[in-house]
């Protein structure tokens, strides 16, 4: 039975989420407040973490690094709809998805399905282990990315979705396509969660520079990672 962990101060809201999501197998535990979920978290091996952002202790991005310190662990992030600066921060400090509230339970259990399964399957799809361009190396079994042989630290979402563009390395991939592979939906209208996702890979990868390849965006249709054909000795 997959482990929940759901990080809400409306506790109403947050006791009618864990009855649905225990009505369909999922083992819910609820904490009201940052304090009490950071308590929580090291004493389960939790499968998944549902946190909103707005807590009476503090903000929720501020416990997402402390989580990232110790664990993978696939974070959904529950904001205000509409609030895309609150999407954009939570996904570069290293949340995995996000969802806008109010949510329907239903809603919430099927990003939740989605998560856990890409988190799963990811390393699964390919008998390849290694994935090398240029400078950049990733290595599925260990879950390590290196740049310029320095190893990085990406959310587990980041690593599925560099895995996907390295396994069609200077071909494109749709945006869709890499909302299915890494997320497990498809993309609505206005979701911006993949090009959020792309935006962090550059930045803390630091793309296109040092014999690294780069990540070319194709408009209204999706994402090049491109080929280093030669890297000069170090």
């Amino acid at each position: 039975m997959d482990k929940i962990l759901l990080i809400d101060d409306d506790k109403s809201l947050a006791k009618l989420l864990q009855e649905y999501l225990e009505g369909e197998g999922l083992n819910v535990t609820l904490a009201y407040d940052l304090k009490q979920g950071l308590d929580i978290f090291p004493d389960k091996d939790f499968d998944l973490i549902i946190l909103d952002v707005m807590l009476p202790d503090g903000n929720g991005f501020d416990i997402i690094p402390k989580i990232r310190k110790q664990s993978w662990t696939p974070i959904l992030m529950l904001t205000a709809r509409g609030d895309e600066v609150d999407r954009i921060i939570g996904l570069e400090l290293g949340a995995d998805d996000y969802l806008a509230k109010p949510c329907s339970p239903r809603e919430l259990f099927a990003r939740i399905k989605a998560l856990l399964r890409r988190s799963r399957i990811q390393a699964l799809e390919t008998n390849q282990n290694i994935f090398e361009n240029g400078r950049l190396k990733l290595i599925i079994n260990t879950r390590e990315v290196f740049s310029n042989k320095k190893i990085m630290v990406l959310t587990g979402t980041e690593f599925n979705l560099l895995l996907e563009l390295m396994k069609q390395t200077a071909q494109l991939v749709t945006r869709d396509f890499l909302s299915q592979q890494v997320l497990g939906r498809r993309l609505t209208a206005f979701d911006r969660s993949i090009d959020m996702h792309i935006s962090n890979l550059r930045k803390k990868l630091h793309l296109g520079q040092d014999n690294l390849p780069d990540i070319k965006t194709v408009r209204g249709a999706g994402y090049i990672l491109t080929k280093i054909e030669e890297v000069p000795d170090a």
